[in-house]
């Protein structure tokens, strides 16, 4: 059971100092959505084992576990239970750690690590990382198909729906696509710099976050008020993040990212940084992390609209 949080304001400060969370806040939906990764991933032994072994080693290489645990918050802000979000948060890693494997692949950003492992392509071969990304995208429709079962199937259907679009061309991948073809334009305008970078980072982050949320609300049978207001916290966060992200590439340690850092510039890309240099993508931060939290505070007060409140001030300022 969680630990108490702090006293609660009264319902009229609401725009009070952020709540701190009790240590582990974070790790212990991940630990759950773990344990539920564990049951729904074949087995390394069950054929075709090297395949089944590379699933389980990419999703099982460590991670914040950022977008399960939006599922998560995002279907207990609407008043779901928490067993019945983590078939579907699992999914929703499985879904990420898709994505992961193929932007290391040496034909998109090609690194050589991933949280502080080996890229899934080094340790085993790119054959192999291609079959187990796209393994776990299929498994990860499956389960949004299937669960929760106290979900309405309209609703399991419309998840299936906003996931393959947060993927598919108008969504991450199309992100993607954005992403190599920006690194290969000439100079831009300011104003076109800005809105194209902006456009490529709602689709190639933004689109799963915003999805992850709104999976959430829909297995907890949120209105179409709430779900709004979680599309919106979920595009808001997505700019914080990748705008961190931007950041850390500069000044964060590699020890602490698990990843190499500077390769946004060494491949001259399109990022906050490069556009609007530290501070001027700092303000920006600042403005998204706002955004983020005036989205939540729309919903209900709870201990989840707390959580949310806590993890928008843990993605603000984090260092990895």
């Amino acid at each position: 059971m969680r630990a108490s949080l702090a006293p609660r304001p009264t319902p009229g400060s609401r725009d009070r100092t952020i709540l701190l969370l009790p240590p582990g806040f974070l790790s212990e939906i991940a630990a759950l959505v773990d344990q539920e990764l564990g049951h729904l991933l074949p087995a390394e032994s069950v054929d075709p084992a090297r395949l089944h072994s590379a699933m389980r080693y990419s999703s099982f290489a460590g991670g914040k576990r950022i977008r399960p645990v939006l599922i998560v918050l995002g279907g207990e802000a609407c008043g779901g239970k928490r067993q019945d979000l983590l078939a579907p948060a699992a999914a929703m890693e499985m879904i990420h750690c898709f994505s992961l494997i193929h932007d290391d692949l040496p034909a998109l950003d090609n690194d050589d690590l991933r949280r502080g492992q080996p890229s899934l392509h080094r340790q085993f071969d790119e054959a192999t990382a291609i079959l187990a990304g796209d393994a776990l995208l299929n498994l990860a429709l499956e389960l949004l198909a299937l669960t929760p079962e106290s979900a309405t199937a309209e609703a399991r259907n419309a998840n299936v729906v906003s996931a393959a679009r947060a993927v598919g061309t108008f969504g991450m991948i199309g992100g993607q696509m954005a992403d190599l073809l920006g690194e290969k334009v000439g100079p831009l305008a300011p104003e076109e710099a800005a809105t194209l970078l902006e456009s490529i980072h709602r689709r190639k982050t933004g689109a799963l976050l915003e999805a992850s949320l709104t999976i959430g609300g829909r297995c907890a049978g949120a209105s179409s008020v709430k779900l709004d207001a979680l599309s919106r916290l979920g595009q808001s966060l997505g700019l914080l993040f990748q705008i961190r992200d931007d950041i850390l590439d500069i000044e964060g340690d590699p020890e602490k990212i698990g990843k190499t850092a500077g390769k946004d510039i060494e491949a001259a890309k399109l990022t906050y940084p490069s556009l609007f240099g530290i501070e001027g993508s700092k303000q920006r931060l600042k403005q998204e992390a706002a955004d983020s939290r005036q989205s939540i505070l729309e919903l209900e007060p709870s201990l989840a609209q707390d959580s949310l409140l806590e993890l928008v001030r843990f993605l603000e300022d984090r260092d990895h």
